[in-house]
């Protein structure tokens, strides 16, 4: 299946407002305006979100199990391994969980599979 890459008309008259308001770049006004932020209450949420502006964390499942999985880990002073993905979004969780975990103390490793030899998720 071929991929194709969805382009939005903008609205010029927005994105403009939405620069000169928050003193942001055209690029982050477009970017806002089309994803439909555009009201100024959600552009200053996204722009400088509060902790309660996030979703809640034990949404994900075994959260618990996480956090006391981390606990042990940090009570035993053993090293913990973060297991990632290859994609944008896995490489930057790797780097947020790695440095948190360091920053409380944990020594971390990582490992990112190669997605051509081993495929996708965890086996």
């Amino acid at each position: 299946m071929k991929k194709k890459w969805e382009f939005y008309d903008s609205n010029i008259n927005e994105v403009e407002k939405i620069t000169q308001e928050f003193n942001i770049s055209p690029l982050l006004a477009t970017i806002l305006s089309n994803r439909g932020i555009i009201k100024d209450e959600e552009i200053k949420i996204f722009l400088d979100p509060t902790r309660n502006d996030f979703h809640n964390p034990f949404l994900m499942p075994d959260m618990d199990k996480a956090i006391v999985r981390i606990l042990n880990a940090i009570e035993n002073k053993e090293k913990v391994l973060i297991y990632g993905d290859y994609d944008v979004d896995g490489i930057t969780s790797v780097t947020v969980l790695k440095k948190f975990l360091a920053e409380i103390g944990l020594e971390t490793d990582y490992y990112i599979p190669n997605r051509l030899e081993e495929g996708y998720r965890i086996k």
